[in-house]
């Protein structure tokens, strides 16, 4: 039992904060999987709002928050062309693949000029 005034307020207090935050735990749960279970991009758009209210109420970290997205992001785009029958989306390349191959086919090699001072 709190001693002081303050004490008993902060309990009560606690409480209620409590029972917000494990129904706001409860809702991105519960779209999360959702989304794992249905991947569409409905169910998407509501597991990142729930997740994206979780995160500023700082019931669960942003960073857990933005993980959460990307891996179910990932989980949709895996699962829409086998659903739809067309081949996957091609990846962009990387920018050092890309440097690369312009560098090889320019085919130009140049030398820095050395200027003697006399």
């Amino acid at each position: 039992m709190p001693v002081t005034k303050s004490a008993a307020k902060a309990l009560r207090r606690d409480r209620r904060r409590t029972i917000i935050n494990l129904r706001i735990k409860r809702a991105y749960k519960e779209a999360v999987r959702l989304m794992r279970k249905n991947p569409t991009v409905e169910t998407l758009k509501k597991a990142y709002s729930q997740l994206d209210r979780a995160a500023k109420k700082k019931v669960i970290h942003k960073n857990k928050a933005a993980r959460l997205k990307s891996r179910l992001s990932k989980l949709l785009t895996k699962s829409l062309p086998a659903q739809a029958g067309s081949p996957s989306l091609p990846s962009k390349p990387s920018k050092r693949k890309v440097r690369k191959a312009t560098k090889r086919q320019s085919g130009k090699v140049t030398k820095k000029k050395v200027v003697k001072k006399t």
